[in-house]
């Protein structure tokens, strides 16, 4: 979805920015960044404020017509889940094990070019009771990050990683710093019994950025 599919949802809601805000569970700044293109629209929130207005358009006319968005385009993106991830772990450069995963639709608000992957939250490391939280289940749409950029400082002020370390698994995090000099980056959890910690890139297989999060309606 995006910003302007977004705004002209909101108007027929008769809905203000706050007022939208606040049934998203978001701040209105949120939304003002995401009226005027400056951020992406998660796709949990597109879903949300579809399902929102259809249920609404349900009540003023039984014979209401499903919303559709003109030349909207799917992508069918691999998903390691929990129980596939130590599979990930051994394979992620087997192009026929990525093949054999199952796959997650994700619409047109993501752009089609470089490798993306899917992958299930597991634990409450970045969970710390507000919407940037990445809550036990969620699946989190990514896009890998090519190795001969790790050479340079990550954009980590825009975006949250999934680290797949080689000893430690796929983590789930925000990088807070990155010693350029060094190949290190420390690793911090939204949870604050969580402490940061460092590690080396040399001992990093893949590195994702996360674009996008979806997450079942039935949870906050």
């Amino acid at each position: 979805m995006n910003y302007l599919e977004f705004k002209e949802i909101r108007k027929k809601l008769n809905m203000k920015q706050a007022d939208i805000a606040k049934s998203i569970g978001v701040g209105t700044r949120a939304v003002q960044y995401w009226e005027k293109g400056e951020r992406k629209i998660p796709e949990t929130t597109a879903y949300f404020v579809t399902n929102l207005l259809l249920k609404q358009q349900e009540l003023n006319d039984d014979s209401a017509s499903p919303v559709v968005f003109s030349d909207l385009k799917v992508m069918h993106v691999p998903l390691a889940n929990q129980y596939a991830q130590a599979g990930y772990l051994s394979n992620f450069a087997d192009e026929e094990y990525i093949e054999s995963l199952p796959t997650i639709p994700f619409t047109d608000d993501v752009e089609h070019r470089g490798e993306y992957m899917c992958f299930e939250v597991k634990g409450d490391s970045m969970d710390n009771g507000s919407y940037e939280s990445y809550l036990e289940g969620d699946i989190i749409l990514c896009r890998n990050i090519r190795q001969d950029y790790w050479m340079s400082k990550l954009h980590y002020d825009k975006w949250d990683f999934v680290i797949v370390h080689k000893e430690k698994g796929i983590l789930v995090k925000r990088i807070v710093n990155h010693d350029v000099e060094r190949g290190i980056i420390t690793l911090h959890s939204l949870n604050e019994y969580y402490e940061d910690f460092e590690i080396h890139l040399k001992d990093v297989a893949k590195l994702f950025n996360i674009i996008s999060t979806r997450r079942k309606n039935n949870r906050r």
